[in-house]
């Protein structure tokens, strides 16, 4: 895997799919990039530039951990793509990745040409989702033969009683299709590095009111890719970050859950690569 050296001496590492305009990609976790594959095969379109956040992945384990913390973590996507050579970027992020992604495009506007945002993450912009919205969208499988175990379990989490064996159990809740492949995928995507998850969103990480007057004067192309039945992302926190973008469009990917590029490879590239062309 290649690497370069972050502003503080860290070690990054980064997974490179495909071929032609480069298109850096940063995980959600955070965690090893690998799981994001070459994401159904947008690597036939672009070339992917996969990050591994410092402490994940192939990357090295920081000597200050405090730079874990989101807002710490823009200078090392800066560097990435000071790396790469490159004036300005197209930048995808998914899940928890899409915070740091709003935090990057806050600092460095002139850097992001185009912004695509899978089943975004909503704390950098202050977009609350209530634990009734999450249960209100998990009821729409409720014709799941594992709805009874995961329902009683999202319940129990967002009632704020759950434990460890709670958040395993509504791990069907992240896809559109509960079946062997993606059983493999929740286990290889499962974030390894503790610390790293929860440093990440540390006191100082998250400047909503400054994020989301920032983003309000950026006017470049956005897309914003929401899953019909992503609890962790619902279609309507999706659709409240789009509205923070001038230049956003949003797409709802029917059926889709947590991570689009599984429950359908060929919408999801589709809809991508004609939004990055």
């Amino acid at each position: 895997m290649p690497t370069f050296t972050a502003p503080d001496g860290t070690r990054l590492a980064y997974r490179v799919h495909g071929s032609g305009d480069p298109l850096v990609c940063l995980p959600g976790g955070p965690a090893d990039s690998a799981y994001l594959g070459d994401l159904g095969g947008l690597s036939a379109h672009r070339r992917l530039i996969a990050l591994d956040l410092r402490g994940t992945g192939r990357s090295a384990v920081p000597e200050d951990t405090s730079s874990y913390r989101c807002d710490r973590l823009v200078e090392d996507v800066e560097a990435l793509r000071e790396h790469l050579g490159l004036a300005r970027i197209d930048l995808l992020a998914h899940s928890g990745g899409a915070n740091l992604a709003a935090r990057y495009v806050a600092r460095h506007p002139d850097r992001v040409r185009r912004l695509a945002l899978i089943t975004p993450g909503t704390r950098a912009v202050g977009v609350e989702i209530t634990g009734e919205s999450r249960r209100e969208l998990a009821r729409l499988r409720k014709g799941e033969p594992w709805f009874p175990e995961a329902f009683a379990a999202l319940r129990a989490i967002t009632e704020g009683a759950g434990t460890d064996s709670d958040r395993e159990a509504i791990s069907p809740f992240f896809h559109g299709r509960w079946d062997d492949a993606a059983r493999r995928h929740h286990a290889a995507a499962r974030p390894d590095n503790t610390e790293a998850v929860t440093l990440f969103a540390a006191d100082g990480a998250f400047d909503p009111q400054a994020t989301r007057a920032a983003l309000a004067t950026w006017r470049n192309p956005a897309l914003l890719l929401a899953g019909e039945f992503d609890v962790n992302s619902p279609p309507r926190a999706v659709a409240a970050f789009a509205d923070l973008l001038p230049g956003a469009t949003l797409v709802v990917q029917p059926g889709a859950g947590h991570h689009p590029w599984l429950d359908d490879a060929d919408r999801f590239v589709a809809t991508t690569a004609a939004f990055l062309t």
